[in-house]
């Protein structure tokens, strides 16, 4: 199955590398666009599920990389959730 990973800027400008075991993120993402911090979680709860289940289809269990990236990007976005309009901005995947 192929992985991927992808960097993303925080609203305070700290930089992330993330981890997906599929690439359906790159359905859910456009390197370079900016997403608000609700839109962003949304998308990354919707395509990390994604991979977690189909690893599940072909390994018999869920990708708990890609449950973990999730809970981690869950929790990050909470220390940004009091700001006004706070955005996360998808830099680039890396292959």
């Amino acid at each position: 199955m192929p992985e991927i990973r992808f960097k993303i800027e925080w609203p305070d400008g700290q930089q992330e590398t993330c981890y997906s075991p599929s690439l359906i993120v790159q359905e859910y993402f456009e390197p370079g666009a900016t997403y608000t911090l609700t839109d962003f979680v949304e998308r990354s709860r919707t395509a990390l599920n994604i991979a977690s289940d189909r690893v599940k289809a072909k390994y018999g269990r869920p990708c708990g990389l890609a449950i973990g990236q999730l809970q981690t990007l869950e929790s990050r976005a909470t220390n940004y959730a009091d700001l006004t309009s706070p955005q996360v901005k998808l830099i680039q995947f890396i292959p």
